[in-house]
């Protein structure tokens, strides 16, 4: 697979599935050096920068853009790490179409968070 910052991808083991899960997408967004960037951009907009919020965000981005890939991908984010498990191969590929492009970049993400409204969200 192509370059997936910030996310990791992995597939599950098949004894360590729940559900319908067959990949996980995570981000270690309180240790991973690498996504200190991101943690201030939140803060800056006044999001906490937390798993939770990550997928908060995600979450809204798919409600608006392609709702149906909620049926396929669930989240189980904690404060430190943003974790959501796939159904399939073509549920994490639309999944990184549509949000790989605005968490990789942090001028991308800064545009996203500029359209927000704060208030909206509650991490």
């Amino acid at each position: 697979m192509e370059n997936t910052f910030p996310f990791k991808i992995y597939p599950i083991p098949e004894h360590l599935r729940i559900d319908d899960a067959q990949f996980g997408i995570t981000a270690n967004v309180e240790s991973d050096p690498e996504l200190e960037g991101h943690f201030y951009l939140f803060e800056n907009y006044g999001f906490g920068g937390s798993g939770q919020s990550w997928e908060e965000h995600i979450t809204t981005i798919l409600e608006e853009e392609q709702p149906d890939l909620l049926e396929h991908i669930t989240g189980y984010s904690t404060a430190a790490r943003l974790l959501f498990y796939a159904d399939s191969q073509e549920a994490v590929n639309d999944f990184m179409r549509l949000i790989g492009p605005i968490f990789a970049d942090l001028g991308s993400l800064n545009k996203y968070f500029s359209q927000t409204d704060s208030s909206d969200f509650f991490e």
